[in-house]
């Protein structure tokens, strides 16, 4: 099996700890108009489900800022890095599709707005670091293949 670099993986999972508190800033935006908004829906419970939604998602989010050192081997952090990444794009995707769904309400349009704050913020960062991970991920495997 091909060995990871434990320096290479740390700088490779290193977070820019000023980007780190833009997200959260964002993440405390999108929630609070979330459970405070005036934000209504058609459906009935489609709210309450938005409300879990945005709390789940930044469960995922503190997922993705938090330190894998506890993690033992150098190749699980990258794969958990990634998973969380990845996890992260899909509720945040999940949101802004429930945000355009909602039909009225004082907060609507801004909550939506904060929703695509937060994935911007998130993604420009993590986006292109998933991509560098899995291509980390890929090149380990391949030297696996070599063996």
């Amino acid at each position: 099996m091909s060995t990871f670099d434990r320096d290479e993986t740390q700088r490779a999972l290193a977070l820019d700890p000023a980007w780190a508190e833009r997200v959260r800033a964002a993440w405390l935006e999108m929630i609070g108009l979330a459970v405070f908004g005036d934000l209504k829906a058609a459906r009935i419970g489609a709210v309450p489900r938005l409300r879990k939604k945005a709390l789940d998602c930044g469960e995922r989010l503190r997922a993705a800022l938090a330190d894998r050192g506890w993690i033992p081997q150098p190749r699980d952090q990258v794969k958990n890095a990634l998973a969380t990444t990845l996890a992260l794009r899909d509720v945040l995707a999940e949101l802004e599709r429930d945000a355009r769904e909602l039909d009225g309400g004082a907060d609507r349009d801004v909550f939506g707005a904060a929703v695509a704050a937060l994935a911007a913020v998130a993604l420009d960062e993590l986006g292109p670091r998933a991509n560098t991970w899995a291509a980390l991920l890929d090149r380990r495997d391949e030297g696996d293949d070599n063996r």
